[in-house]
């Protein structure tokens, strides 16, 4: 069978006659058992997902198949699927085996979409380079020996193999953008609130969003359209309309856009990013639309401010994992405080023990106005800072990171130098703004390069457009 990028393809090929959706649904499991290697998957599943194939295969035979008839998705292990296992690929929820559907996934599956397996990530979301998982790490598919990023390392890697046409992944300071950057595809975070967060295994509640992985534009904007919309067992959801971003893809005007000033002179900055970001610019600029240099004075107290948060977040969230009801409980308790002692010791790996015992030390009373409180009215001027520009321009531009996919052990030393790659990811995170990763390029290596858009909350319609737009201009 030919390789299958976008879902128009497999939608014509089934239209054609040519496949059926139990071939597609083989033809992605013998990919995913070629580059098993790769350890992208956690859980292939293989009899579940042709079954659905076999019950699509009918359905569209009588003419009543759902809008992604065919198109074979991958989730990530903080995705809840009822009747699988879902871990977090953390040690501490071995076992675990899900009593409901995340409300995105049902969406989904409602529109026949075909579930092929979960995906690994950093545990619990908590990492930039998918080194943290209980499952082992997984190798970037344009080189092994690289990190593909993370937390949703595994759903990159996925969809940059082949191995599925889309995957999910989860967006908290840039878990989706940064390893679509380092993998080659295409990764979306939308607004906060635009998709449900029903089934999604909570790090940090108020930045947490589900993301999507496609190699095309209009494959995610699809998909994003079927998954957003209020769902009444989240309250945080919101209640505006959906647009049907994927018939909305046309971009014919002229658009104002900014670039940061602090992003692209920061030393950080690989300079091949650099030079292809303002390359990006340039071809803009060519074609009529204004592209100004902003500056954005607290660019360096974003990423402090996050870290506060959402370490702030995760030791409230996780204090629920204590081995009682389910998951890992340790064998060496001797009494009721040793059994929490010890399941919790042994149960989560050490950088989610670092963000426990972080966000514990900024909630406890002596530090929690000068920590907690302060961050929070940070995390305010930012957010109007952002929405101030955004309310000027239709559109920021920046890197979606400062360097390519680094080596595997290269940051694991050091974690300040890791959640410097989170620098330019989590301005939309904190700001709660969609934002998408697109391919740029490729530096001297022959490693993927990101480019980063953000525009206003909400607007999800034209940031896919303009995106699709920007793909056609820089092909």
């Amino acid at each position: 069978m030919e390789k299958f990028i976008s879902f128009d393809e497999i939608k014509k090929s089934l239209e054609k006659k040519e496949t059926d959706c139990r071939a597609i649904v083989q033809y992605y499991l013998t990919n995913i058992q070629t580059k098993a290697h790769l350890n992208a998957f956690v859980e292939v599943y293989e009899q579940s997902a042709l079954t659905q194939a076999d019950l699509i295969n009918e359905k569209l035979a009588n003419g009543n198949a759902g809008k992604l008839a065919g198109m074979v998705i991958g989730i990530k292990d903080v995705l809840c699927y009822s009747g699988h296992e879902s871990n977090a690929s953390s040690k501490i929820l071995q076992g675990f085996e899900s009593q409901f559907t995340t409300t995105a996934i049902q969406r989904l599956l409602d529109e026949d979409a075909i579930v092929i397996g979960r995906l690994n990530c950093d545990e619990f979301g908590m990492g930039s380079s998918n080194e943290n998982s209980a499952h082992g790490n997984v190798l970037n598919a344009a080189d092994e020996s690289r990190v593909p990023g993370g937390s949703s390392g595994g759903s990159a890697v996925a969809v940059q193999a082949n191995l599925c046409t889309v995957s999910l992944g989860t967006d908290t300071g840039g878990s989706v953008r940064q390893p679509a950057a380092f993998t080659g595809v295409i990764g979306m975070k939308p607004t906060y609130s635009r998709v449900s967060r029903w089934g999604l295994i909570a790090y940090a509640s108020s930045f947490d969003c589900i993301g999507v992985f496609s190699h095309t534009v209009k494959d995610n904007a699809l998909v994003m359209q079927i998954m957003a919309g209020h769902d009444e067992y989240d309250s945080t959801s919101s209640r505006k309309s959906v647009l049907p971003y994927s018939q909305l893809l046309h971009f014919d005007k002229k658009a104002k856009v900014a670039y940061l000033k602090e992003t692209l002179d920061s030393p950080a900055l690989q300079p091949e990013i650099k030079a292809n970001t303002l390359a990006v610019l340039d071809k803009l600029k060519s074609e009529g639309h204004s592209v100004e240099e902003v500056s954005f004075p607290l660019l360096d107290f974003i990423l402090p401010t996050y870290y506060i948060l959402t370490t702030a977040e995760a030791s409230s969230n996780l204090s629920r994992f204590d081995g009682v009801k389910y998951g890992y409980r340790t064998p060496n308790a001797h009494n009721l405080e040793s059994m929490y002692k010890l399941t919790r010791s042994e149960g989560f790996g050490e950088e989610v023990k670092r963000r426990i015992m972080l966000g514990t030390f900024v909630l406890s009373a002596s530090y929690y106005d000068a920590y907690f409180t302060k961050a929070q009215k940070v995390r305010r001027l930012i957010k109007d800072y952002t929405e101030n520009l955004l309310n000027e321009f239709d559109y920021i531009i920046m890197p979606t990171t400062p360097s390519t996919a680094f080596k595997f052990g290269e940051h694991s030393g050091d974690p300040v130098a890791m959640y410097l790659e989170d620098l330019f990811t989590v301005q939309a995170s904190v700001s709660g703004v969609p934002a998408i990763s697109l391919p740029n390029g490729k530096d001297e290596s022959g490693m993927p390069i990101g480019l980063q858009v953000i525009c206003n909350s909400f607007k999800e319609a034209e940031l896919y457009a303009f995106s699709n737009y920007l793909t056609e201009l820089t092909s």
